[in-house]
């Protein structure tokens, strides 16, 4: 019973959360501070009551639209909640309430940031990218365990090892593919933010997603040019889908693969 309470709890408490990033989205990438002014209609700019702004509900009552203006509401912010209300379930499912549940939740939200913001606006603000890098180094220094460490230096050490390595590995496919395609082929914000994942979790989690994220990226961009006729596509998603699964399975597929 005490388990299904605390299921419920975080599940709401995830909601609540996804409401929070669903403002960092919308205002990081246009320079609009957190703080001020209130929740507003970006359509009409009228301010958005309280009873206008409770997670999820709110937005199947006035049914994706603003009680002003009548005009839609993106359906993003409805799809963050949910998505932020299920990874705070998973998670607490998953890890307890203990130090790795915290930084996952941390990183996860930083995830789903980077993905929103590249898809809408085809960029990882800095605020993401280098915060997401300073919390990595801190944390990796405070809990040597998340990269299966025994000491702070050897697990900062790692850090490293993952901060050069994700934005090294990708800068040289950029390097590359700009060589090869004459056009940007990768941007610095996608650089920036596998090394933010390398200084979490190291470099075996940058292999994992450098190695898997192009093949997500295939399928769908392959799709989406046959939708579209359109070639390019965000790659931010990609990587922070495999960054996630690799947290839980890279350990697993580098055994099956290579036996350590």
């Amino acid at each position: 019973m005490q388990d299904t309470l605390f299921k419920i709890f975080f599940f709401i408490l995830g909601a609540c959360w996804g409401s929070f990033l669903n403002v960092l989205i919308y205002r990081l990438p246009r320079d609009i501070s957190i703080v001020k002014p209130g929740s507003f209609c970006p359509h009409c700019r009228n301010n958005i009551k309280w009873y206008d702004n409770i997670p999820i509900l709110s937005y199947l009552l006035l049914k994706g639209k603003c009680r002003y203006c009548k005009k839609p509401i993106s359906f993003r912010y409805f799809l963050v909640e949910i998505l932020s209300a299920v990874l705070f379930l998973f998670l607490y499912s998953r890890l307890g309430f203990s130090i790795r549940f915290f930084v996952m939740l941390i990183f996860s939200s930083l995830l789903i940031i980077a993905t929103f913001t590249d898809i809408e606006h085809r960029i990882i603000p800095d605020q993401i990218n280098l915060g997401g890098l300073f919390l990595g180094i801190l944390f990796s220094g405070f809990f040597p365990y998340l990269h299966n460490k025994p000491t702070m230096i050897s697990s900062l050490i790692s850090c490293g090892i993952g901060i050069l390595l994700g934005g090294g590995l990708l800068y040289i496919s950029g390097l590359i593919g700009k060589i090869i395609f004459r056009k940007e082929a990768m941007g610095g914000g996608d650089v920036k933010f596998l090394a933010m994942v390398g200084a979490f979790w190291g470099p075996k989690l940058v292999l994992f997603s450098f190695f898997t994220a192009p093949f997500l990226g295939a399928i769908f961009g392959l799709i989406w040019k046959i939708k579209t006729k359109k070639s390019e596509i965000p790659y931010g998603p990609f990587l922070a889908i495999t960054s996630f699964l690799g947290v839980f399975y890279s350990e697993k597929v580098f055994r099956y693969l290579f036996g350590f």
